[in-house]
């Protein structure tokens, strides 16, 4: 992408929330920004509250006609009428779900910091590619997506990219020129005030 334009937003949602009170938040938020699409990323393996949070979720968000994908789960995005997956395995479900869920739905895949896992889930047909995280983490073995696999992306590869995972305004400011969107979530929900916290990333982009 040309270094002048600025990367759009990708929402992801907390590992896990109370239905009784995050669609209202998560209406808040939506309305504070431009939101380009939401990735429903719930740690629970439970089909039922799945469902029930994907219910809640896509009814705030195609209200505003903002996309909605889920992660891993194919089978429940045909069932539930979301508008795509996100998927955590590099390049290696993407065909497949690509022939499961058709051309119109939207397929992401997170690479971690694989630039050849990147390049293949694109050839295959990937829709998006995902890197992190870009921050310092606790999480994992500590590696992550360095400025330079975005830099090299941005000039290279035309399949856009996400950048996520332990981002600041530090990280988003030094980004903002090689990646096509944000993967915003835990940097918004675990603050006081989620709306100015995606304000003050926002305009960390310059």
């Amino acid at each position: 992408m040309a270094e002048t334009e600025t990367p759009q937003i990708y929402l992801i949602t907390p590992p896990e929330f109370e239905l009784s009170t995050f669609p209202e938040l998560l209406g808040r938020v939506l309305d504070s920004a431009e939101i380009a699409c939401i990735r429903l990323a719930l740690a629970t393996r439970d089909e039922d509250r799945i469902c029930r949070a994907a219910d809640a979720v896509r009814e705030v968000a195609h209200t505003r006609d903002i996309a909605l994908v889920i992660e891993e789960h194919v089978l429940l995005a045909q069932r539930i009428g979301l508008d795509g997956v996100h998927l955590t395995d590099g390049s290696r479900s993407v065909r497949k779900t690509r022939k499961d869920l058709g051309a119109d739905a939207i397929v992401g895949a997170f690479c971690g910091q694989s630039r050849h896992d990147g390049l293949i889930a694109g050839e295959v047909g990937a829709d998006y590619i995902s890197f992190g995280p870009v921050g310092d983490s606790p999480l994992g073995d500590g590696t992550r997506a360095e400025t330079e696999l975005f830099e090299w992306w941005s000039e290279v590869v035309e399949v856009p990219v996400v950048a996520e995972g332990a981002l600041d305004v530090k990280t988003v400011a030094e980004l903002s020129g090689y990646t096509d969107f944000f993967g915003f979530g835990e940097e918004v929900w675990t603050a006081d005030d989620p709306v100015k916290a995606l304000s003050d990333l926002i305009a960390a982009m310059g």
